[in-house]
């Protein structure tokens, strides 16, 4: 190193270097030592005094992250981790069909039914990576990483050629992301509102297709920040029109005071890829406009 690259050289060692030059002790190297430095720490960083850091780094660590991979613009798509690809629900039709009780016939029936909604995703999330890159403005597919609908959306970005993003979650019953994001962008979380707020960090469009609780309780997340003002409006698309207005009477809430008139116009029904992406397409001027 020369003169003038002493004067930019770091005063300080980076705390990489500082751990790889660490040797043990035999006297403190144990578990229980206050020795160990804090950010190694597991157990330290465990603790309960600790919720507010870990808090920061699950804000952070994602944001630092999408930075790095240049995702500016998202579209979110939320719905069942339960629907089936189509030759799955066709799969499992016949074998109910070849044995099974009148209830699991039916049920297998109606999986098959909802499976329209899992190739409506996957088509959808090639038409915004496809169009999209092609532009050279890219708008990422992030969802919640896991199957069913989530991986529609992974799997169809994949298939156009692009990243997308799986934003996963600790659950009791282990959620194993889906082989379709990209490995730089399958993040895990702890906090439930800190993986909300990386949806709508980011978001350009929510699209949500038919869903229980857990889509039920995103969405309505996204329509009470818009509401309120907190967040500025975006598109908000529903798929299945049939099965959102059986769902939710958005009409009573209406009727009853319960929500002003004109929020009901916060969201658009749509039925096929197609009439999102155009819808899409449209609000965002994507055919010549750039989107930032």
């Amino acid at each position: 190193m020369n003169r003038r690259q002493d004067l930019t050289a770091r005063n300080i060692p980076s705390a990489q270097d500082e751990l790889g030059a660490l040797g043990g002790h035999p006297d403190y190297d144990h578990p229980g030592s206050a020795y160990q430095l804090a950010f190694t720490d597991e157990t330290f960083l465990l603790r309960e005094e600790l919720r507010p850091v870990r808090m920061q780094l699950e804000l952070l660590k994602p944001e630092l992250m999408q930075a790095e991979q240049g995702v500016q613009s998202t579209v979110v798509i939320f719905g069942s981790a339960r629907i089936l690809p189509r030759d799955l629900a066709e799969k499992q039709l016949a074998e109910a069909e070849a044995g099974s009780t009148s209830d699991a016939i039916r049920r297998a029936r109606m999986q098959l039914d909802m499976s329209r909604y899992y190739e409506e995703a996957r088509q959808l999330a090639k038409l915004i990576t496809e169009n999209t890159l092609q532009g050279g403005d890219p708008i990422y597919v992030v969802t919640g990483g896991g199957p069913g609908i989530m991986e529609a959306g992974n799997r169809g970005a994949h298939e156009a050629g692009g990243k997308s993003v799986g934003l996963n979650i600790v659950l009791p019953h282990e959620q194993h992301p889906n082989p379709y994001i990209t490995p730089e962008l399958c993040f895990r979380f702890h906090y439930f509102a800190l993986r909300k707020m990386h949806f709508v960090m980011r978001s350009v469009a929510l699209v949500c297709f038919p869903g229980g609780f857990g889509t039920m309780d995103e969405l309505f997340e996204t329509l009470t920040l818009i509401q309120t003002g907190k967040s500025r409006r975006r598109p908000i698309l529903l798929f299945g029109r049939e099965f959102w207005s059986r769902l939710i009477n958005f009409d009573l809430l209406v009727e009853t005071g319960m929500i002003s008139p004109g929020d009901e116009k916060l969201f658009h029904y749509v039925e096929t890829a197609e009439e999102a992406w155009s819808l899409l397409e449209t609000e965002y001027e994507l055919g010549g406009t750039p989107l930032l």
